[in-house]
C-alpha cells in the first residue's frame, strides 16, 4: 500500500508526464505553422530552414553542457595505450578509483563517494551492479580495455536513463561498426598488439565489422592479455598482479529504413586472478538489444533499451590448496530496461526539450559459500528492484537555458537470512525475512545564461538517493576462521543528498592562433548528505554490521578542466579540491573512499612532420596527503597517506597505410608510492608499478 509521500511522489510525476504530452500536442500546431511556412517560402522561391536537433550519436560535448560532465575520448584511450583502466579515470576532475592492483575491476569513485551504487558503473549502458562486501569496494565492473572507444561520465545528478545514483555516473562504451567502417568502405576493423616491460607482457586483441548492405551490418572482436607481477619503484615484486583475461564482443545492427534501427550486442570477460588470498575467477556475460525510432518528427526521438547481464565470482584454492572460503561463489543475475522520447518544439517564443520516460532495473544475488564453512563469508543473497519515472524539460528563450527535472524512483528488496542471538541490534534469534519498499521523489533545477559566444555560467540545485543494498542488509556469517561475526540490518534508510553547484563554460576558438581552440569548464559543488551507511563495530570489533550515520555530512569541493589544441600543440588540464567530513568506511568492510584534498592531472604534447604523423607528450599526475579516516590508522597510527606524482611520457606515429606505432614510459622516475583510494595503504601489495616500457602496434584495415 502506497503511503501519502508516494502517492504525491508518483502524481507529481505523472502530472510532469502529462505536462510533456500536452505540450507537445500543443506543439503539433508549431509543427504545422513550419510546414505553412515552408510552402510560403517555397512559393517565394526562398529556402525555409527548420531548426536543427541533433538524434542520437555519441556524448554531447561536456563543454558545451551546463553541468559537471566529462568524456575520456578515443584519441586519450590510444595514448595511453596498454595501460589500466584506473589511470584513464583518474585524469577526470573529481574522479578516482578503489586500487587495489590484484583485482582487475574497476570501482569508480566520483566526490569521495564509492561502492554499493553510490556511482552508477554501466558498459554500454548496461547496469553494472555486482556487490562486493569484503577487503576490496563494494562493487565493481569487469570490462576489457582493449574494447574501450570512450568512457562518458557525469559528476552529480542524472535525470534521465541511468540515473538512481546518488554521486553520478559512468559508461564504458565499447567499439561500435561505425568507429571501424571508414566512409565509403564496407569493412574495417583493426589489429592490436601490444607488449611491455615490468611484467605487462603481450596483450592482443582483433576488431573487425562488415556491411552486407545498407539494413545489415556486423561486428565481432576478441581480445587476449596475461600480464605478470610487476616491482614497484623500489624493484620489489608486488605479488599476486597477474590475470589471465580473456574476453570476446559481438554486435549487429539492423537498419530497415532510415526511422528505425535495432542493435543487438553480446559480450563476455573471463578472469583469473588472486585477490582476498585466493585464486578466482571472474565471469561476466552481456546481452542487450537496443531500438531506436527517429522519425523526421520533431517531437519524436524514442529510445528502448533492454539487456540481461550475469556476473559471476567463483573463490578456488588459496596458496596452500585449500581454504576456508574455498568454493565460494558470487552471482549477480540483473535485468532491465528503458524506454524514454525526447521532443523539440517551440511555445511562443520559447524553444522546449523534453527527455522523459521509465527504467526499470532488478538484480538477483546469490551466494553459496564453501561446504567447509557453509555460514562463513560476509556476502548476503536476495533480490532488489528499482522502478524510475523522469522527466527532463530545457525552456530557452533568448540567452536563457532554465532546466527543470523530476525523478521519481521506487525501490524494493526481498529475502532471507538467520541471525543469532546477542546480535547488536537485538533481533530475534533464528529465521527472518524482508520485504521492504520505499521510494522518493528527487527534483533538479538549473538555469544556465549564454552571456557571450563563449561564456555560460550555471547554477544548479539537485537532490539524489541511493536505496540500501542486499549485502548492506543481508550481511551475515562470520570470518574465515570464525574471530568476527556479521549481523544484518534490515532497517537501513536511503542516503540522501541535497547540493548546490555552480559553474561556467568557456569556449573559445582563434585564441592564440588562428584555427586554435581553448575550452574550460570549472565548477564549485556543496553536498549535505544524510543516512550515510558504513560498517559500525560492535562487542570490542567482533561485530560488525551497516547502520545509517546519525547527523548531516557536508561534502564540497572545487573542480576544473581545461584543454588547448592549436594543431602543433595541444595540453589538458584537470584539478580537483575536495573537502569532507563523510563517515570513514572501514578497510576490511568496504574501503575507505576520501578523495585526496588536491589532485592534479596535465598533459602536455606536440604535433610534427607531415599531415601531424608523429606526437610526441608529457603527462603528470600529482595528489596531496589523503586522509583515511582514524579507524584505518593501522600500525602507523597515522590518518593519512602521503602524497606522491608521477611523470610519463609518450609518442604516437600514424603511418600511410593505416598502421601506428605508441610508445610509452610510464613513472619515469620510478617512484614508489601508493595509489590513492588504496584497499590497504602503506602495504607493499598496494603499491603502485615501477618505471614501465610499453610499446603498442595498431593496424587499421
Amino acid at each position: 500500500m502506497l503511503n501519502r509521500h508516494h502517492r504525491l511522489a508518483l502524481l507529481a510525476c505523472t502530472a510532469t508526464l502529462a505536462l510533456s504530452v500536452a505540450s507537445n500536442s500543443f506543439a503539433q500546431s508549431a509543427t504545422a505553422s513550419q510546414q505553412t511556412e515552408a510552402e510560403e517560402a517555397e512559393k517565394k522561391g526562398e529556402t525555409y530552414l527548420s531548426p536543427i536537433v541533433a538524434k542520437g550519436g555519441r556524448e554531447a560535448d561536456p563543454y558545451a553542457k551546463p553541468g559537471p560532465s566529462s568524456v575520456v575520448s578515443t584519441d586519450e584511450i590510444e595514448l595511453q595505450a596498454g595501460q589500466e583502466t584506473d589511470d584513464l579515470l583518474r585524469s577526470v576532475p573529481g574522479t578516482s578509483t578503489a586500487n587495489n592492483p590484484q583485482n582487475p575491476g574497476v570501482a569508480v569513485n566520483i566526490r569521495g563517494f564509492e561502492g554499493s551504487g553510490r556511482v552508477n558503473m554501466m558498459i554500454d549502458g548496461v547496469r553494472q551492479n555486482f556487490r562486493f562486501t569484503g577487503h576490496e569496494a563494494q562493487g565493481f565492473a569487469y570490462v576489457d580495455p582493449a574494447f574501450l572507444s570512450e568512457i562518458d561520465l557525469t559528476r552529480g545528478a542524472v535525470t534521465g536513463v541511468g540515473g538512481g545514483a546518488l554521486a553520478g555516473s559512468v559508461n564504458f562504451k565499447t567499439y561500435d561498426i561505425e568507429d571501424l567502417i571508414q566512409d565509403g568502405k564496407n569493412y574495417g576493423g583493426q589489429a592490436v598488439a601490444t607488449y611491455g616491460s615490468n611484467g605487462a607482457g603481450w596483450s592482443e586483441s582483433l576488431l573487425g565489422a562488415y556491411r552486407f548492405n545498407d539494413v545489415f551490418s556486423v561486428l565481432g572482436g576478441i581480445s587476449k592479455s596475461d600480464p605478470g607481477n610487476y616491482d614497484n619503484g623500489d624493484g620489489i615484486e608486488v605479488p599476486f598482479t597477474e590475470e589471465d583475461l580473456l574476453s570476446g564482443l559481438i554486435k549487429a545492427e539492423i537498419t530497415p529504413d532510415k526511422d528505425h534501427s535495432f542493435k543487438f550486442s553480446a559480450m563476455s570477460y573471463d578472469n583469473d586472478f588472486f585477490a582476498n588470498s585466493y585464486f578466482q575467477n571472474v565471469t561476466n556475460q552481456t546481452v542487450s538489444a537496443n531500438y531506436a525510432y527517429t522519425p523526421d518528427n520533431e517531437l519524436i526521438d524514442l529510445r528502448a533499451n533492454a539487456y540481461w547481464n550475469r556476473l559471476r565470482m567463483k573463490y578456488d584454492t588459496n596458496l596452500l590448496g585449500a581454504g576456508a572460503a574455498a568454493g565460494r561463489r558470487i552471482t549477480d543475475t540483473g535485468t532491465g530496461f528503458d524506454i524514454s522520447n525526447t521532443s523539440t518544439f517551440d511555445l511562443g517564443e520559447v524553444a522546449v526539450r523534453s527527455n522523459y520516460g521509465v527504467e526499470y532495473f532488478q538484480d538477483d544475488y546469490d551466494v553459496i559459500n564453501s561446504a567447509a564453512q557453509p555460514t562463513g563469508g560476509v556476502n548476503g543473497s536476495g533480490k532488489n528492484a528499482t522502478t524510475g519515472i523522469f522527466n527532463s524539460t530545457t525552456f530557452t528563450h533568448g540567452i536563457v537555458d532554465l532546466t527543470t527535472g523530476l525523478r521519481y524512483d521506487r525501490f524494493t528488496i526481498d529475502g532471507t537470512g538467520s541471525v543469532s542471538a546477542g546480535n547488536p541490534l537485538g533481533m530475534p534469534a533464528g529465521a527472518y525475512s524482508v520485504d521492504e519498499s520505499d521510494g522518493r521523489l528527487n527534483p533538479s533545477i538549473t538555469l544556465a545564461v549564454n552571456a557571450t559566444e563563449w561564456l555560460q555560467p550555471y547554477v544548479t540545485y539537485a537532490e539524489t538517493s541511493r536505496a540500501p543494498t542486499v549485502n548492506e542488509i543481508f550481511v551475515g556469517g562470520s570470518h574465515p576462521g570464525g574471530f568476527q561475526m556479521f549481523f544484518p540490518n534490515p532497517f537501513l534508510q536511503p542516503e540522501i543528498s541535497k547540493g548546490w553547484e555552480i559553474g561556467a563554460n568557456i569556449n573559445l576558438d582563434d585564441l592564440i592562433a588562428t584555427g586554435d581552440s581553448f575550452r574550460l569548464k570549472a565548477n564549485y559543488f556543496h553536498n549535505r548528505v544524510d543516512n550515510y551507511i558504513t560498517a559500525a563495530l560492535a562487542g570490542g570489533g567482533m561485530q560488525i554490521f551497516f547502520v545509517n550515520n546519525p547527523g548531516i555530512s557536508t561534502v564540497q569541493g572545487f573542480e576544473l578542466q581545461a584543454a588547448y589544441d592549436a594543431g602543433y600543440v595541444f595540453g589538458d588540464l584537470a584539478y580537483t579540491h575536495t573537502e569532507s567530513d563523510l563517515p570513514s568506511q572501514v578497510n576490511g568492510f568496504g574501503v575507505q573512499s576520501f578523495l585526496p584534498d588536491d589532485i592534479v592531472s596535465a598533459t602536455l604534447g606536440a604535433r610534427f612532420l607531415e599531415e601531424q604523423r608523429l606526437t610526441v607528450g608529457t603527462r603528470i599526475y600529482a595528489v596531496s596527503n589523503a586522509f583515511i579516516g582514524e579507524e584505518n590508522a593501522g600500525a602507523s597510527g597515522s590518518a593519512t597517506v602521503p602524497g606522491y606524482g608521477l611523470v610519463d611520457l609518450f609518442a604516437n606515429y600514424k603511418f600511410e597505410n593505416g598502421l601506428e606505432l605508441t610508445g610509452s614510459v610510464t613513472n619515469v622516475f620510478d617512484k614508489t608510492y601508493t595509489p590513492a583510494s588504496s584497499t590497504i595503504a602503506g602495504s607493499t601489495v598496494d603499491t603502485g608499478r615501477g618505471r614501465t616500457f610499453l610499446v603498442t602496434a595498431k593496424a587499421k584495415f
